[in-house]
């Protein structure tokens, strides 16, 4: 987990990013106990409050959970939920940003269509070679 200080993006929010980041890959399963506002602001370097904000914007959204006499929890259904809201936002998003670009600039839809073909062909590459 990496916090950009030279970033816009708020660092709380950067810290809530970063956890929701490893739910949806694994690192952190549903149930499992999540990070401490203590361990989060020694490891990243960040003022324990700052760690505090960004782990209760996740208990606020139902990410984590607090679990009485035990440490913030993993949500059930957050991996899941999780992935709907990126789809959502950042995908959908990113997609209708490039068509946006693309007609700006005279692109096909087939010249576009092509291009993120031989992308995904070559992560799959890349995820095979790993």
């Amino acid at each position: 987990m990496r916090i950009n200080f030279d970033s816009i993006k708020p660092i709380y929010i950067q810290v809530a990013e970063a956890i929701e980041d490893d739910i949806i890959i694994g690192t952190l399963k549903e149930g499992d106990p999540a990070y401490s506002q203590l361990v989060l602001s020694r490891e990243l370097g960040i003022n324990p409050a700052t760690a505090a904000k960004g782990i209760n914007q996740l208990v606020g959204k139902g990410v984590l959970e607090k679990q009485r006499g035990l440490s913030m929890i993993v949500a059930i259904c957050a991996r899941e939920m999780l992935l709907g809201e990126r789809r959502d936002t950042e995908f959908w998003s990113a997609a209708e940003d490039l068509v946006d670009g693309a007609v700006k600039i005279g692109l096909s839809k087939e010249a576009v269509i092509t291009k993120i073909t031989e992308l995904f062909k070559s992560k799959e590459r890349n995820e095979t070679n790993e």
